[in-house]
């Protein structure tokens, strides 16, 4: 069995890879190492992998946006299921370059979907994101609820490659998984995100900005957890029964929620970023930037019933776990 991993190089990509080849699985996986983050991050992450895991892991450097490229890149590899993680991240980075969404996150996905289906893939997992839900006041956020009022362009095109992908579903029956993901954090993670940053911050004692005065909510999901999801996904095919199926489809094509069930205070997240570093933060406080949502909050019932998905891990746990990653594994890498 052999999975092909988009974003293999990324965050959740390479700790998804790394459960799947510690079950003795192959993965090739796709990456073009774009300087979005730091390309020394990216690079340690794969070198990670292969010293761990040797010839179970390949990993091809090719922009899965470029159609000829992808498949020329893929011509002598088989792979039996896909799980489509890489895309053009952050919501504050659109308003800066749109053309890298419509690139990677919807011709991208577009070409992940041929691929699929020319190679008769037995499943496809994709990265959504809880974006899609746009400033809702209602909490938590439910699969069923509408999600046709975008804030910005990045989750413009996450719902519109679950349509693209309902497109495929239907005409191509070709079973499909998306899945919404929420504010995920820990080793390994993206020094663009909230934990990254404001821990590095706090260690070198710079201050940090703080948007909204504080006042802002999200469901931070550990890494682990997130991992359990998609694996769980993965591993269990939506069925092409006719039946409807979370995110209301009728095809073998269905929509999670993965979070942590539990939506955070930034103030709170801050508060154990400090007990874990051992030392007080200084704070900007500054007003929500555009594009942003007051709050993100996951219902997890449909992916809880369907798959046996419960995230175990609070901010209690998972922030302390992060720091030491970063204090005593990554920031010595860097000396």
């Amino acid at each position: 069995m052999t999975t092909l991993i988009t974003g293999a190089a990324g965050f959740i990509g390479m700790q998804v890879a790394a459960a799947l080849l510690r079950r003795g699985e192959g993965v090739v996986g796709i990456d073009n190492f774009t300087p979005y983050y730091s390309v020394e991050l990216k690079r340690a992450r794969v070198a990670e992998l292969t010293a761990r895991f040797g010839d179970l892991f390949t990993l091809l450097d090719v922009d899965f946006g470029d159609a000829t490229a992808l498949t020329a890149a893929l011509a002598h590899h088989d792979i039996d299921r896909i799980i489509h993680l890489g895309a053009q991240p952050g919501v504050r980075y659109s308003l800066e370059n749109p053309a890298a969404y419509v690139h990677s996150n919807i011709a991208g996905h577009v070409n992940i979907l041929e691929l699929a289906r020319h190679r008769a893939i037995s499943h496809l997992v994709y990265a959504s994101s809880s974006s899609v839900y746009g400033m809702r006041a209602d909490a938590p956020f439910r699969v069923a609820d509408r999600a046709d009022a975008p804030i910005s362009l990045y989750a413009a095109t996450k719902r519109a490659d679950e349509l693209m992908s309902e497109t495929y579903a239907h005409l191509f029956r070709i079973p499909q998984t998306g899945l919404r993901f929420f504010t995920v954090y820990g080793p390994w993670g993206r020094p663009d995100m909230a934990v990254w940053k404001f821990t590095e911050a706090v260690l070198q004692g710079r201050p940090i900005d703080v948007y909204n005065h504080g006042d802002m909510r999200r469901d931070f999901t550990f890494i682990d957890d997130i991992v359990n999801g998609v694996v769980l996904a993965l591993d269990n095919p939506p069925p092409d029964d006719r039946r409807e199926k979370p995110g209301g489809f009728f095809t073998p094509h269905r929509l999670y929620n993965i979070g942590n069930n539990r939506s955070e205070q930034l103030t709170d997240l801050i508060a154990a970023i400090e007990a874990a570093c051992g030392r007080k933060a200084a704070v900007n406080l500054l007003p929500m930037q555009d594009g942003d949502v007051y709050q993100t909050a996951a219902d997890i019932g449909d992916i809880g019933r369907d798959l046996g998905f419960a995230p175990t891990t609070p901010i209690s746990i998972g922030v302390p776990a992060f720091v030491e990653w970063y204090r005593d594994e990554w920031l010595p890498r860097r000396v």
